[in-house]
């Protein structure tokens, strides 16, 4: 049996649709187990990529793959393995407790995309038109004021405030779609999901999250009442550093239909090697958010005793501004620490007298990386602001090598 067909039968699904049966598990099991087909003898575990641009297709074009910018199989899985680990607990299917889903991705249908930002390029340009108004943080990622110029150049009213203390609140009204982004990068801030998602609907507005930092480990943003979860499986859910992915995730069929239809005009799909690393690398995601997270919260702990650190934000801290909405509605607190040093010159001793931290921009690999986020001037942060990202070193030997290289650039 060939890959594809292999995949066809395994799993029985629409390209996209969940069809797992991880009911009960934990996030260790459904992250080893997400989106595998049903075993097929002298198969592999994990079918291989499928490169293909067409498939044998005679007569009329039925069934999933007609052509490679619609569909593949290496795609179909990867999908069904997002779906698994994005879908709510109690949904319909869904299981209860830790594990990420009964039939698992149940009502959850996933797209991938060639990045993160073609991914949240692909929720905004399919659901507004001229005349819509839309909601952004106006303290999220980089390339967010390239997006928001570009919604004005197309007629769109675009409203921005601060993710914390919920802000997008006072600007919501009126608005076709609320963008949300917690915690937001490179800040920190977090916002009431749920809060904003009830207003958000209440007002007739959808709801998108960029789950990026958290991952679905972290939050489950359609638990949470979004109608779109979306990120960058560039960072943390791949985890090292080597592909660019993104996804929508998303339980009405006729939205995702929208962002399916934009995906096959625009054309930003990923390659199948891509699609199939990032299906690799899922397996050992609760393994790295474990182990990054615990780093993540013992770098920030080492940081508060340091006079020279101002600013200093970690969701898991229990003195954090935003450790309280935090707690309630994530279940790990990501692996970026962000913090500011007096100035400039400062921060650049610092990162280049660290040893065990790449000065690398990004997060969520399993080597940590830090970079100095003022030197690309699309934040709105101060000179000597720090964002560091937490690997999968030891905790002593990153915690050892963070405090060396603060000594070390004082002088």
């Amino acid at each position: 049996m060939t890959d594809s067909a292999a995949i066809a039968a395994g799993t029985g699904a629409e390209p996209g649709a969940g069809a797992g049966t991880n009911a009960g598990l934990g996030d260790g099991t459904n992250a080893v187990r997400a989106g595998l087909p049903e075993p097929v003898k002298h198969e592999p575990t994990l079918p291989g990529p499928v490169f293909a641009a067409h498939f044998h297709l005679p007569g009329d074009p039925t069934g999933p793959y007609t052509y490679g910018r619609d569909d593949n199989p290496t795609w179909t899985l990867l999908e069904q393995a997002i779906g698994e680990l994005e879908a709510p607990v109690g949904s319909a299917g869904a299981a209860t407790g830790e594990g990420s889903g009964g039939e698992a991705g149940a009502g959850v249908e996933t797209l991938v995309f060639a990045s993160g930002m073609a991914a949240i390029s692909a929720v905004l340009f399919s659901q507004l038109r001229a005349g819509d108004a839309v909601v952004l943080p106006d303290d999220g990622y980089q390339a967010l004021p390239l997006v928001k110029e570009q919604l004005t150049a197309y007629g769109i009213e675009v409203r921005t405030a601060p993710t914390g203390n919920d802000a997008q609140l006072d600007v919501l009204d009126g608005a076709k779609l609320l963008w949300i982004e917690t915690p937001s990068n490179p800040g920190l801030d977090v916002c009431d999901v749920r809060r904003l998602a009830d207003a958000a609907h209440a007002r007739g507005a959808l709801v998108a999250v960029d789950n990026t930092l958290a991952t679905p480990l972290g939050q489950r943003p359609l638990e949470l009442g979004a109608d779109f979860s979306v990120a960058s499986g560039t960072k943390m859910l791949t985890g090292h550093g080597d592909i660019l992915l993104g996804y929508v995730a998303c339980r009405d069929a006729e939205l995702s239909a929208s962002v399916r239809g934009w995906r096959k005009i625009v054309g930003a799909i990923p390659g199948p090697m891509e699609a199939w690393l990032a299906h690799r690398s899922l397996a050992t995601l609760q393994l790295r958010a474990e182990r990054q997270n615990a780093n993540a919260l013992a770098v920030a702990e080492a940081l508060r005793g340091r006079g020279e650190v101002t600013g200093l934000r970690y969701p898991g801290l229990p003195d954090d501004p935003s450790h309280k909405i935090a707690s309630q509605q994530m279940r790990r607190f990501g692996c970026v620490v962000s913090f500011t040093l007096p100035s400039r010159e400062r921060a650049d001793r610092f990162l280049y007298a660290l040893r065990l931290v790449d000065d690398a921009t990004s997060f969520g690999g399993v080597r940590s990386t830090a970079e100095r986020r003022g030197r690309w001037g699309g934040d709105a942060v101060a000179e000597g602001f720090i964002r560091l990202s937490a690997g999968s070193e030891d905790p002593a030997d990153l915690v050892a090598d963070v405090l060396r290289a603060l000594d070390e650039s004082a002088g």
